[in-house]
């Protein structure tokens, strides 16, 4: 199973389902995509009225209220045993995904300055996290401890404050809705030359979300 934030917009949806079906296709396993809110099913209505053995992969980038508080609450309402796995991010594979967004909205790999525009979070290990993806999209786009780091709210600097005239943006973001509008009317408000899409269902994110699913498969075997 995945679980992924929800969205208003169907289209948003649709890349969790995306992400979902590849992966189970490739670990020839039931999936199911399940989400916070906002769309349905909802993962506390599945894991609570599912009582097999369950392993879920967040669909979510970084640590924050969902991942530490709301989904661990929501799975101890499961029916059936259930693992709960971390963030998707930081991670290499990510930032590889971002650079080929990048790309190919436009950009020339290793030049210009970046941007990694997050939706933001007030859990300073958030923070944490979008440092490191930043510091992954540097090593990716070949120009290591340049990328800048805005968010959307909580903790961070907007994008009026960190992007300037010509910069190149990344949204750090999975799927399209409130936040990817709101990224890229703020990267072009404020000047950047170009904004890439969101990281949506890349191949590279299918397999990261396989590791994740063996991973914690494995764990559970052996626990």
């Amino acid at each position: 199973m995945t679980v992924a934030h929800g969205t208003r917009k169907a289209s948003g949806n649709e890349v969790a389902r995306e992400i979902t079906s590849a992966a189970g296709d490739v670990l020839g396993v039931e999936a199911v995509c399940s989400y916070v809110e906002l769309c349905e099913p909802l993962f506390e209505s599945v894991v609570a009225a599912s009582a097999v053995p369950t392993i879920v992969v967040p669909l979510l980038l970084s640590t924050g209220f969902h991942l530490r508080q709301d989904l661990p609450r929501m799975a101890r309402a499961a029916a059936g045993p259930l693992v709960l796995g971390r963030p998707l991010g930081a991670h290499q594979m990510l930032a590889e995904a971002q650079v080929a967004q990048l790309v190919a909205a436009g950009a020339r790999r290793g030049e210009g300055r970046l941007v990694l525009l997050a939706a933001g979070s007030s859990d300073p290990l958030a923070t944490r996290d979008l440092t490191r993806a930043a510091e992954l999209l540097g090593l990716a786009w070949g120009t290591p401890g340049s990328v800048e780091i805005a968010t959307l709210s909580a903790l961070g600097r907007r994008p009026a404050e960190v992007v300037r005239p010509g910069d190149l943006v990344s949204p750090y973001l999975l799927a399209p809705g409130f936040f990817a509008d709101r990224a890229r009317d703020e990267s072009l408000a404020a000047g950047a030359a170009l904004v890439a899409d969101v990281i949506g269902p890349h191949p590279l994110v299918v397999d990261l979300v396989v590791q994740r699913g063996q991973a914690l498969a494995a764990a559970r075997v052996s626990a």
